[in-house]
């Protein structure tokens, strides 16, 4: 199920995450973002934060095809996410990775009684069920998410070397594997949380002018 994993980790599968900064547009605005070590710095907190609780609502999420228990999670996504404007794209990002993932799996029953509007991680856990994919894939999709559409969105925002990104995401490779395994593993649902975030996602949807949707 490789080939399934490389295809719901691909920034081309049109599922709306390009358009996301995951708060590196607030961060780089705030002056917290500004090179290539405060990337770094930013993007390993996110990772075990924000990264390790979706990470840990995909990987329960790909575990079953129940969906009162899948609601049930959809709520649990809801009470983690404090900020009415990052629940608000987590469920823009979820009707978008739905609809992308009912188009590649359009008889899997599980993505077909998601309801729209479904938080993010727990569609990204369905899909990684519907594609074939373990829980720990499914943990591995989000960790990844959380730190390469952020990266991407610092490298368009202060012009960095691509070539030191790629630095970056291979430093924090073992640092992905790590929360991944954690997520997958962990008895009850992580829920940590990053309150800048929170605070850079309202900032952020009082913009009147955006380079991203988030």
């Amino acid at each position: 199920m490789t080939a399934a994993l490389l295809l719901l980790a691909d920034g081309r599968f049109p599922a709306g995450g390009h358009a996301h900064s995951g708060g590196a547009a607030a961060a780089v605005a705030a002056g917290t973002v500004t090179d290539v070590p405060s990337l770094e710095r930013f993007l390993l907190g996110r990772l075990h934060t924000v990264g390790l609780t979706a990470a840990g609502l995909a990987a329960a999420a790909a575990r079953t095809a129940d969906p009162a228990e899948l609601a049930e999670l959809d709520r649990a996504t809801e009470a983690r996410t404090p900020s009415a404007a990052l629940r608000a794209v987590s469920r823009r990002l979820g009707r978008q990775l739905l609809r992308a993932a009912r188009a590649g799996w359009p008889a899997d029953a599980g993505l077909a009684a998601l309801p729209a509007g479904t938080h993010h991680p727990v569609v990204l856990g369905t899909a990684a069920r519907a594609a074939g994919l373990t829980d720990r894939r499914a943990a591995e999709l989000a960790v990844h998410e959380a730190v390469s559409g952020p990266a991407t969105a610092a490298l368009r925002l202060l012009g960095l070397d691509p070539y030191q990104l790629v630095a970056v995401l291979a430093r924090l490779a073992p640092q992905l594997d790590l929360v991944a395994e954690r997520a997958a593993t962990a008895t009850r649902l992580p829920a940590a949380s990053a309150p800048l975030l929170d605070l850079y996602g309202e900032r952020y949807d009082s913009w009147k002018v955006k380079l991203f949707a988030s």
